[in-house]
């Protein structure tokens, strides 16, 4: 077992919820699973907006220091295009975002729900107003999302979450490469969901883009325990190899973040945390995630400490 921990390893803002569809310049149903970058020295949150149709789409929301005087698009940002990718005729939701400095662009990893099922699709970004989609790089069912911000071995890199139909499988992080972003090969699982008892058992995806440390490759993941009053979304992080991500050098065993708050538990889903993204500010990270399906909130942590921390886990030997 890994050291214990007397507290969770990241703090709640104390006047969450940052954002709720109260605050949307437009009608909607909710607000959450947003994704986060830093744009031209603001905090941009690519979050996603179900409407009460049931359709999700996704609305850019700006601030200067990442928590307060959020100005908000007027309209969506980007929304599905059925007529054009079919993929999308039941919405996109849950972006995750990768600056790729090698084509100084944003890259926007989503969830397409098509009829076949959630499935991973793509689109390149310079100022999150216009956007080149690539379309559907995965096929369902598979979700949770997002690129390394370099290219390993000269192959860009992708963390996805694809699930087998028999639910006795399963759902695992996997590792895929591509030559240019549209076709993806060497497809590995590399972080397996646990089985029995454990927080993460049967049902693990990715949470927010991998984050780079001189100890190797933060990654931020959900585990999903299945109880008899519902799911239970709770955080865990793992450390992949810089060079070769294939490798799990460490992994929590406990988890590191689950729902508490009135906020958390409480919504469209209950006793859901669930973070898209992630944003690092000198040796400060705020993580923001989407809670209870309904809204979205900010946790913080120190950096140097999620390191130690992980560096004092188990390896991935489950």
């Amino acid at each position: 077992m890994s050291r214990k921990l007397n507290h969770e390893l990241f703090l709640r803002y104390p006047d969450n919820p940052i954002l709720s569809v109260e605050d949307w310049p437009y009608r909607a149903n909710s607000v959450f699973n947003a994704a986060a970058a830093e744009v031209s020295g603001k905090v941009l949150l690519l979050a996603r907006v179900e409407d009460f149709r049931g359709i999700s789409h996704l609305t850019a929301a700006r601030s200067d220091d990442g928590i307060t005087d959020w100005q908000i698009d007027d309209e969506p940002t980007l929304t599905p295009e059925p007529n054009q990718y079919p993929e999308e005729i039941w919405g996109i939701e849950d972006p995750r975002i990768t600056w790729i400095d090698e084509m100084k662009k944003w890259a926007i990893c989503y969830t397409a729900y098509s009829k076949g099922g959630p499935l991973v699709s793509l689109a390149l970004t310079e100022d999150f107003r216009s956007f080149e989609r690539l379309g559907p790089v995965m096929p369902p069912d598979d979700k949770d999302a997002a690129l390394f911000p370099v290219k390993i071995s000269d192959r860009w890199a992708m963390l996805h979450r694809p699930v087998c139909r028999s639910p006795l499988l399963g759902a695992h992080i996997w590792l895929s490469f591509s030559p240019d972003l549209k076709h993806w090969g060497q497809h590995m699982e590399i972080i397996q969901a646990r089985s029995g008892g454990w927080w993460d058992a049967n049902k693990i995806g990715l949470c927010a883009p991998p984050m780079e440390s001189k100890e190797g490759w933060l990654i931020l993941y959900h585990g999903v325990r299945t109880t008899a009053s519902g799911s239970i979304y709770r955080l865990g992080l793992a450390l992949l190899d810089l060079e070769n991500p294939t490798k799990v050098i460490r992994r929590t065993d406990e988890w590191i973040f689950g729902p508490k708050a009135h906020y958390e538990r409480e919504g469209d889903v209950d006793d859901v945390v669930f973070p898209c993204g992630w944003i690092k500010r000198e040796n400060k990270v705020l993580i923001y995630y989407g809670a209870a399906d309904s809204r979205i909130c900010l946790a913080t942590a120190d950096f140097d400490e999620m390191v130690d921390f992980i560096l004092e886990c188990p390896n991935d030997e489950s």
